[in-house]
């Protein structure tokens, strides 16, 4: 069964990296990440209206000449049983996927690009090892994590890392740890927090680090991963 989805733009510059884009949206996650800020696709609130998956695709094939391809996003899109059916389905039709992930579901990952099913695909990682399950928010299975980042790197299609940088959450140290943990892969995007309709209504509070701080950040990183900028406000 195709999974229902939960959410949909029409078209987006930010969500895939020199592509006009649709996203749809899918509910639910393995994480809750204090500082989520679409808590309600992490929780899979049943109020949530379904868009007709017909109407993404009827709206993608009148603008072929536009439209570059379709990112799915969550939630998290690898624990829905219907992924795998669904990204066949955009495949014979043609449409160009990028697959936005957690990497919390590597057995999926693998069939997914095994399978050849997307042609992009960005993983979040959320922390350093030791801080994992702090941000996530839930226990987490670190080998799960890393085999996720291992395919990714050892696939032949475009991908990236990025960490969502929150003052509660991390700091320059920790962004360095991370890019130390995924050195040698091809790109590595620094987020901003954003105090907004965050699933901890306590990370409201949080002010954001600056633009400078997270360019210093992504300095650091460079050490380990060349190609590391700041969303937003630089480009690769």
């Amino acid at each position: 069964m195709i999974p229902q989805v939960k959410g949909f733009i029409k078209t987006t510059l930010l969500d895939w990296e020199g592509k006009v884009a649709s996203v749809i949206f899918l509910q639910g996650c393995t994480f809750r990440c204090p500082m989520c800020h679409s808590p309600h696709l992490a929780r899979g609130d049943g109020e949530l209206q379904t868009v007709p998956l017909d109407s993404v695709l009827d709206f993608i094939g009148s603008n072929r000449g536009w439209i570059d391809g379709l990112v799915i996003t969550g939630g998290e899109p690898t624990m829905q049983a219907g992924i795998v059916e669904m990204l066949n389905s955009l495949r014979e039709r043609g449409i160009p996927v990028k697959l936005d992930t957690n990497g919390s579901r590597p057995d999926v990952l693998e069939n997914i690009l095994r399978s050849r099913l997307i042609d992009a695909a960005a993983m979040d990682v959320k922390a350093p090892k030791e801080k994992y399950g702090a941000v996530a928010g839930v226990e987490v299975d670190i080998g799960s994590i890393e085999r996720s980042i291992r395919l990714l790197m050892e696939s032949d299609i475009e991908y990236e890392f990025r960490t969502t940088v929150c003052p509660a959450s991390h700091t320059g140290d920790d962004v360095e740890e991370i890019a130390r943990w995924i050195s040698g892969a091809k790109k590595y995007v620094l987020q901003n927090f954003r105090p907004k309709d965050c699933l901890d209504p306590a990370m409201e509070k949080v002010a954001p680090y600056t633009v400078a701080d997270l360019r210093g950040f992504a300095e650091r990183a460079r050490k380990h991963v060349p190609v590391c900028v700041v969303r937003g406000y630089e480009t690769f």
